[in-house]
């Protein structure tokens, strides 16, 4: 093998650790907590790079030793509620289309950098009802581009 093939395999190396380390990486689904959005097993683009998060975003959390994928309901400063079977954001009902399942009642108030952060599935989900709001820092990333299984190719949730 010649010097210029050794060092144009080691560039396209450390171009590929480099994108999977900052940019993208592959995600996979574990569990039931986002049904009926995303099913246990699938795989999805993990979009690193993306550090503003909105409301009804799908972000994958570092919680403990774990990534969870959950939906952003609740936004830094901003005080979350669920009253029988409706979402309010700051008082103001709010839409809570991809819910799955009944929600039990509760009240969190986010503070500076924090997401108030729960599965679809809102029978079956470790969240931030269960954990707490989550910091920012504790974000990854977002993801909304499912790679497997191949008739969801590119749906966007």
């Amino acid at each position: 093998m010649k010097k210029n093939d050794i060092i144009s395999y080691a560039i396209i190396i450390l171009v590929v650790v480099l994108i999977r380390t900052f940019v993208v990486t592959p995600i996979k689904v574990n569990g039931d907590s986002m049904n009926n959005t995303l099913k246990d097993g699938y795989l999805m683009i993990l979009k690193k790079f993306d550090k503003s998060y909105e409301r009804g975003d799908i972000v994958v959390v570092q919680y403990k030793d774990d990534k969870i994928i959950k939906r952003v309901i609740g936004l830094p400063l901003e005080d979350i509620k669920y009253e029988d079977g409706k979402l309010y954001v700051n008082e103001l009902e709010t839409s809570d289309e991809h819910a799955y399942g009944n929600t039990k009642d509760f009240k969190y108030y986010c503070g500076k950098d924090e997401y108030f952060v729960m599965g679809d599935n809102r029978e079956n989900s470790l969240d931030s009802r269960i954990i707490g709001c989550v910091e920012k820092k504790d974000i990854i990333g977002t993801t909304d581009f499912i790679i497997f299984p191949f008739n969801k190719f590119g749906s966007v949730v």
